[in-house]
């Protein structure tokens, strides 16, 4: 999961000095899934990478990966993960309402967790950051948590379908939304979404 942008990583950073409840220590399954289908293209960015999990099985499967987090105490866990496994991987401390400082295009871009902790106006703010770094043709995969799951408990904020096909209008396509889980460390897990997007 994430800390994907600025502000200080919005306190992860903190989070990551300990063990935080998303970093399970192994991919989501959702994206082990899109792997193992073959729905993963070309070289891909990791936005809200965290301490690397998915950068790095995805790197075990043939493909360029950079991950970007806000928070660095993630970044260099995540770089100290892919020295200790001899995987390349390029990790970047970024802000992912800024992606065009990359300097870079990619194929394929996943998010495990972030696009949920953004206010409505910092959606709009990274679905033009995402564009900057998504080549056209290119397909976004999102992973959030969703609004079937109970608002009364703790964890960030849901996200409806609707809210999802409103986010991403002109210029992106939604090409499906399906309902999924999203592990923790408690073994519990929570509702989530899984949306696979393409931009035109």
């Amino acid at each position: 999961m994430n800390s994907g942008l600025g502000l200080g990583g919005r306190g992860f950073d903190a989070a990551y000095t300990g063990l935080p409840p998303w970093d399970i220590g192994r991919p989501q399954q959702a994206y082990v899934e899109l792997v193992q289908t073959g729905k993963i293209h070309g070289s891909v960015l990791d936005v809200g990478c965290g301490t690397g999990e998915h950068a790095l099985y995805l790197a075990q499967h043939g493909h360029e990966v950079w991950g970007i987090d806000s928070s660095p105490t993630a970044i260099q866990k995540a770089q100290q993960k892919a020295a200790a496994r001899g995987i390349a991987v390029t990790f970047r401390v970024a802000d992912a309402l800024q992606l065009q400082a990359l300097g870079k295009t990619f194929e394929t871009v996943i998010d495990s967790g972030l696009f949920h902790v953004f206010s409505d106006e910092e959606r709009l703010l990274f679905v033009q950051s995402l564009a900057s770094v998504l080549k056209s043709g290119g397909t976004y995969y999102l992973l959030c948590f969703s609004d079937q799951e109970s608002s009364s408990g703790p964890g960030p904020r849901r996200v409806s379908r609707a809210e999802i096909y409103a986010t991403f209008g002109q210029e992106w396509r939604v090409k499906q939304i399906r309902a999924t889980r999203f592990e923790t460390t408690s073994g519990q897990g929570a509702a989530a979404w899984l949306a696979s997007i393409s931009r035109v």
